[in-house]
Order: structure tokens, then C-alpha cells, then sequence
């Protein structure tokens, strides 16, 4: 399945680009939230950060970083948003691994909510003991 990004990197469907390296694009979100909203999405089509090499990943987050001080410089926002969704439980509408730079403003009606739960310190330990294994080289 082709997705909207590759359209847009290949040039079938026409974007509004503001970045471009070996790894990564970026570009205008179509349905922009507030003035400056880009898009930064992998060049290979992968469809979320587990699929995608480490030099991928540091080159998405070089770009966003790259972005977001142009966006703070241009459209000066009171803050910025940087999301990253994968997988559609975690709110991924497309299948190719992006993030949203997102200029954001008092009162612009965006909204993360989620429940805060407190499990205490001896269960927080205990998760990241289940954790530290997979992350052994």
C-alpha cells in the first residue's frame, strides 16, 4: 500500500516541502492547526519507530529540532509540540513514521488527556526491572 507521504515525496500528490535530507522529509501539514505546522516523515516507507533504523530515528529528531527553532523564529508561538503516535491505539492515522512540529498558542483548543495513575515507587522499580533486559546489547 502506498501512503500519502510517499504520494507527497514522489511528487504524485503536491506538497508545500520545508526540509529535505537523506532520510527525511518535511512539509506543511495540509490540515494545519495553527500557522507553521510541518510534518516530519521518513523518506523509506516504514510505518512506526520500531520499524526504522537508529539513523533514521536520530535524523527524524535532528529535522524536528532543526524545525521547531525556524517555527519559534517565524510564527513565535507560545510554545511547541512535538508528537510522535504510533500504531492506531496510540493515535497513528497514517502508516508511514512521522512526527508533528506544532506551534502552539494559549486557549487553541488542542488537547492530550490521559489518565495520571500512581502505582508507587516498589511497582514503578518492578516495571523497570521487567524493562532493563530488552535493553541490554
Amino acid at each position: 500500500m502506498t501512503t500519502v507521504f510517499e504520494r507527497l515525496l514522489s511528487g504524485e500528490w503536491p506538497s508545500a516541502p520545508v526540509y529535505e535530507d537523506a532520510h527525511v522529509f518535511a512539509f506543511m501539514d495540509a490540515g494545519q492547526v495553527n500557522d507553521g505546522h510541518v510534518i516530519v516523515a521518513t523518506k523509506r516507507p516504514v510505518a512506526t519507530l520500531m520499524d526504522c533504523s537508529d539513523d533514521e530515528a536520530a535524523a527524524l529528531m535532528r529535522a524536528a529540532r532543526r524545525i521547531a527553532i525556524a517555527v519559534q523564529q517565524v510564527f513565535a508561538p507560545a510554545g511547541i509540540t512535538v508528537l510522535q503516535a504510533n500504531g492506531t491505539a496510540g493515535w497513528q492515522t497514517v502508516p508511514h513514521l512521522h512526527l508533528h512540529v506544532l506551534p502552539r498558542h494559549d486557549d487553541d483548543g488542542v488537547g492530550l488527556t490521559w489518565p495520571r495513575r500512581e502505582p508507587g515507587i516498589e511497582r514503578l522499580r518492578a516495571l523497570a526491572a521487567q524493562l532493563a533486559p530488552a535493553l541490554r546489547d
